[in-house]
């Protein structure tokens, strides 16, 4: 079930925000822990959300990227693939960085987001065209248990001087979202609290 507490954090921080800004929650395809995201994706909040599809050794990912291709039209959400401009092209989603970079030398228009994990990731990122950085792991996470995460005065300091948007990822839900400052935190990606 989707922790309220963000989607509640998540609406606030839309209508903040504003129409013309990224959308503000972003669901994290996982194979291990969200073996298929698509009922997941059916319940996000209409036009303030959005998927990132990770499913990269999936057999079945590009099945379960056309599906969540549909659900994102019907409902008015952002898909980014990770790490395929092909696919994404092929499924008219966005394109999700890893690390700033650029998978090959393909490139296309719409969406961009990216992974970042240090200031030099962010930096690659905003060069690389990049509308929203997703800077992890803001707190400790069940994705990567026991490596240390950033918290929230080192995430909030990175943030600051990222030079695009930034969202927070890595044991993010609606208690650890709000240690983040509002000013500098312009969206949250889950795997968990969005399921």
């Amino acid at each position: 079930m989707p922790d309220l507490k963000l989607i509640a954090w998540g609406r606030a921080t839309a209508r903040r925000l504003g129409p013309k800004a990224p959308p503000v929650l972003w669901l994290f395809t996982d194979i291990a822990r969200l073996p298929d995201p698509r009922l997941a994706a059916a319940r996000l909040p209409r036009g303030i959300a959005g998927v990132v599809l990770r499913h990269d050794s999936h057999p079945d990912r590009v099945a379960i990227g056309r599906d969540l291709a549909r659900i994102c039209r019907v409902r008015r959400l952002v898909l980014v693939v990770a790490g395929d401009v092909r696919l994404a092209a092929s499924l008219g989603a966005g394109v999700h960085l890893r690390g700033g970079r650029w998978p090959g030398s393909l490139r296309r228009s719409g969406m961009v987001t990216s992974s970042a994990h240090s200031l030099p990731d962010l930096r690659r990122a905003r060069r690389n065209g990049a509308t929203l950085a997703f800077l992890s792991p803001a707190f400790a996470t069940a994705s990567h248990p026991g490596q240390p995460a950033l918290g929230a005065c080192r995430w909030a300091s990175l943030a600051a001087r990222a030079g695009l948007p930034v969202a927070a990822l890595g044991g993010i839900g609606g208690d650890s979202v709000r240690r983040l400052p509002p000013d500098r935190c312009r969206g949250a990606g889950a795997i968990g609290a969005l399921a």
